[in-house]
């Protein structure tokens, strides 16, 4: 059957203290709002309803971004969840098929508790997704009899016994569309809140003799953002958890716990990583690599047996390949690195190509930028490029060719050339004694008139 997912990401976040949406503040570089499309994505989804308010047109921006289909929809006015979900009603005009509801600020819902909700539709009216609360607070209970979901209640309406329960409410409903809205119709708001509650769909459809299922799932999974502390916690819990997958996967972690992941970031076995290192989104990095400290890596790729840092930074489009060498405080931006090159220190590669085997000393500088446009520089196979170069793009320095140190070279260098492009030295004996006893002098003089 196909599915559609309502993500509710209209809340202010006035306890975030932000003028960012709730929806849009990151965990592991990602908005919180992409988090919950992700979790939703694994479904494939026929169509993605995002219901926006405070900041929509921003939210729109992301949304779009991450699921292109993603259709917004305004609720103006903040009447609950229920009221939320109604406003999804004309962008699934004609749907025929799940709807699943989804919170923007609840970034940690799987996708397999998903796939559970669909399946707990196979034979009930409504499934509800529900986790055993260590500290129950202030969630809403879901009341039980035996298998058969039979109401939820609000903290704020519920009785002494109720507010026993420790089986809480995650907020997140499924149920074919058109029962959802048919539901939702006959909501009220006669609560302590005076809001339209979209959990009250459960009473309602047992009242017209329909079944609803709650699926249980880890509490982690149900973790909500609404202050800076929260966001906080988010973080820290997901980084546990991808730490923690890593290893399992054959991942070396030196000090685990200062190693921080992007939402996507791809690791092989065999792979150790040294401590403070940290990924941006979109890096992939093969078996057998080495990360050494304090290293920052974001849109890179990087391949088998490559060594990266101490200190280095990989920025977006940097492609290392087998057996590479970046080396301490280098940085690498837009550029292709082949097999064997070295670029061990103190560097900067920016839209270049760098041939295989080729060597980079020290202090190297691809010049790529004339304050207008961004131009390549290319380096030839087994190429030596002397301490202190600057290549002023666009320029090519062939195979097997070398420049020496202090060289700032304009011009192509042809295959197996030596290129040489520094002023002549002048050597003035005694002159330097002399010089630093005129300007003491000047000094001593300037000090004197000052008194």
């Amino acid at each position: 059957m196909a599915t559609a997912l309502i993500i509710l990401a209209a809340g202010m976040g006035t306890r975030m203290q932000s003028d960012l949406p709730k929806v849009l503040h990151e965990v592991a570089q990602a908005p919180l709002l992409a988090h919950a499309i992700q979790a939703g994505a694994a479904l494939e989804p026929e169509r993605v309803v995002i219901v926006a308010g405070h900041g929509a047109e921003a939210v729109s921006a992301v949304a779009q971004e991450w699921d292109p289909r993603a259709q917004v929809v305004v609720q103006d006015e903040q009447l609950g969840t229920g009221h939320a979900v109604l406003q999804a009603r004309a962008a699934l005009d004609g749907f025929d098929g799940t709807a699943i509801v989804l919170y923007g600020d609840t970034p940690f819902i799987r996708s397999e508790s998903l796939a559970r909700m669909q399946e707990a539709l196979t034979s009930h009216a409504v499934a509800v997704l529900g986790f055993e609360a260590a500290d129950p607070a202030r969630y809403g209970r879901l009341v039980t009899e035996g298998d058969a979901l039979l109401r939820i209640v609000e903290f704020k309406d519920a009785s002494a016994a109720e507010r026993a329960i420790t089986f809480c409410n995650s907020g997140v409903v499924a149920a074919r569309a058109d029962l959802l809205f048919s539901l939702l119709d006959e909501v009220g708001n006669d609560n302590a809140a005076g809001e339209y509650y979209l959990t009250d769909v459960v009473a309602l459809a047992r009242a017209r003799g329909l079944e609803a299922a709650a699926v249980r799932c880890d509490e982690a999974e149900t973790l909500g953002v609404n202050t800076r502390a929260q966001l906080a916690e988010a973080e820290a819990a997901f980084q546990a958890r991808a730490r923690a997958e890593h290893m399992d996967n054959g991942v070396t972690l030196i000090a685990p716990e200062t190693v921080f992941f992007a939402h996507d970031t791809v690791i092989g076995r065999d792979t150790v990583i040294e401590p403070n290192v940290v990924f941006g989104p979109d890096v992939t990095i093969e078996n057998g690599v080495h990360l050494r400290a304090f290293s920052h890596l974001e849109g890179a790729h990087v391949s088998r047996g490559a060594v990266v840092g101490p200190y280095a930074r990989l920025r977006p489009g940097a492609e290392l390949a087998e057996d590479v060498k970046i080396g301490n405080f280098v940085e690498i931006k837009n550029a292709l690195i082949d097999e064997g090159a070295k670029v061990n220190h103190l560097s900067y590669v920016g839209d270049a190509h760098v041939g295989a085997a080729a060597n980079l000393g020290a202090g190297t500088i691809t010049c790529n930028y004339d304050g207008v446009m961004k131009h390549r520089t290319e380096i030839g196979a087994g190429a030596f490029i002397g301490s202190n170069t600057m290549l002023v793009a666009p320029v090519r320095v062939g195979a097997e060719a070398m420049t020496g140190s202090g060289s700032v070279i304009t011009e192509d260098v042809e295959d197996g050339a030596l290129a040489l492009a520094r002023a002549k030295q002048v050597t003035k004996p005694g002159f330097a004694r002399r010089l630093r006893d005129m300007l003491k002098a000047r000094k001593a003089a300037q000090s004197k008139g000052d008194a």
